[in-house]
């Protein structure tokens, strides 16, 4: 995402055995991500692509089901 050339906004959906998580997307005007937690709707922008990561993986977790 952040290696795109084209200096469009990018964006990758997250599932779990078929069922849509969460969206992240990248904006290289500000360099910041966000996340978007698909079930509550919550947003959340970070300007670190590992706590993104972290937020990620906890959305997928097992233990939070």
């Amino acid at each position: 995402m952040q290696e795109s050339e084209d200096g469009s906004v990018q964006s990758r959906r997250f599932e779990k055995d078929g069922v849509e998580k969460g969206e992240v997307t990248f904006d290289p005007a500000t360099e910041t991500y966000s996340l978007e937690e698909i079930a509550t709707h919550q947003k959340f922008e970070f300007d670190d692509i590992d706590l993104a990561a972290i937020e990620i993986y906890d959305l997928l977790d097992d233990s939070e089901d």
